[in-house]
């Protein structure tokens, strides 16, 4: 990217070795009105989404709906491959450091449609839930919740995207930008799945990291952009440049965890709930009183029948399970024994449940019912549990 040649350079410019040649040029003031002009169009032909760029995150938005019915990680790759180049994000960035409101919002506008787009196609994968039975949904948790593999990950994409973009204008940095795109997307796209499908820890939890994300991936380029040597031509890019920087440090308390508490943990791993066992004690059984002894007398003496002693019986001892459905990660909690039961939770591979006597097949499948660790009760297969306790004839 270069800045229009409509002004006069210095004559030392001339001398200068090319690398600072065009950092020099980089930096010259733009007082001339026309060349300002053209210079932010030049950047808006560049930056400002085309129908392209709809298109196909509609079709990044439908390949996250497929990968959320099949819990399938590989497919929800793909729909980061299928993303256009994210060049709005770098554009909110840029508007930043020119100091241009009427670009910055053109930028925001065109990257908050294609997020909307995505976020429909998870909508459609979650309605299609109330009618087909799909394998219990892990993948959707880890997109949803905050990480500090995914905000690495997200760094990198944003300083890759915004250095690669200014220093090779001709070329997209499109592998940067599919790390943003999985990181932006896939939490967008998953929090419209769960708000129909009905899926617990996805909704508003994925909008609230899409949020997060895209105020860090902003700041990252801003930041990146001024060590480059672009500076903010105006008052509002100074003012906006600490705005972006107040919601960097919120992301960092949010996802430090120090805000967990306000929340209500909101975009916050579930806590993993285990049972502590209480020791039931054991009643003591109690021998009657030995019969008296007969004294043979000329009087007529009853005999006095023994008095029945009442024995408690032990209760039971409780029976754990661990859930241990293999390559899905986890498994659903249906309030009925029906694969198109509503779902009452997830529960990741590990977690422990304690196992009812109840024990239900349908169509030749065993379901069990369980108690959750919050004290609900709901069923799952037994297939997908591990006893901690023996069971006979488990």
């Amino acid at each position: 990217m270069s800045l229009p040649t409509s002004q006069k350079l210095p004559e030392e410019y001339k001398t200068l070795p090319p690398a600072r040649r065009r950092r020099k040029r980089r930096m010259l003031d733009m007082d001339d009105s026309n060349a300002r002009a053209a210079y932010l169009k030049e950047l808006a032909q560049r930056i400002i989404p085309s129908l392209d760029f709809f298109v196909f995150s509609l079709v990044a938005g439908v390949t996250l709906g497929i990968a959320l019915l099949l819990d399938s990680q590989p497919v929800g790759v793909l729909a980061a491959l299928m993303a256009p180049f994210l060049a709005p994000v770098i554009g909110l960035s840029l508007a930043t450091v020119l100091g241009s409101v009427s670009f910055f919002f053109q930028s925001l506008g065109g990257i908050g449609i294609g997020s909307l787009l995505v976020f429909l196609g998870g909508v459609l994968a979650g309605l299609i839930t109330k009618w087909l039975p799909v394998t219990p949904n892990t993948q959707g948790i880890y997109y949803t919740h905050f990480s500090w593999a995914n905000f690495a990950v997200l760094t990198i994409g944003a300083i890759l995207t915004a250095y690669l973009f200014v220093r090779q204008p001709k070329q997209r940095p499109v592998a940067a930008s599919i790390a943003m795109a999985y990181e932006l997307y896939l939490p967008i796209g998953t929090a419209g799945f769960g708000l129909t499908s009905g899926t617990p820890h996805l909704w508003p939890d994925g909008v609230v990291v899409f949020a997060v994300h895209l105020a860090w991936s902003a700041l990252a380029g801003t930041i990146v952009l001024l060590l480059l040597g672009f500076k903010p031509l105006g008052i509002f890019g100074y003012t906006f440049s600490t705005s972006l920087t107040l919601i960097g440090i919120v992301a960092v308390i949010v996802l430090s965890g120090i805000g967990t508490a306000v929340f209500t943990r909101i975009a916050m791993p579930p806590p993993t709930a285990t049972p502590t066992l209480t020791p039931i004690p054991s009643a003591t059984a109690t021998l009657p009183p030995p019969p008296p002894t007969i004294t043979p007398t000329l009087t007529r003496t009853l005999i006095p029948s023994r008095t029945p002693t009442i024995t408690a019986t032990p209760a039971p001892t409780p029976v754990y399970a661990r859930i241990n459905a293999g390559e899905f990660n986890g498994a659903l909690i249906r309030e009925q024994p029906d694969p198109t039961s509503n779902v009452v939770t997830s529960m990741l591979n590990g977690m422990l449940v304690e196992v009812l006597p109840e024990i239900k097949e349908n169509q030749g499948i065993p379901w069990v019912h369980v108690r959750l660790p919050d004290g609900r009760e709901g069923w799952i297969l037994r297939s997908l549990l591990v006893t901690a306790t023996p069971i006979p004839n488990w």
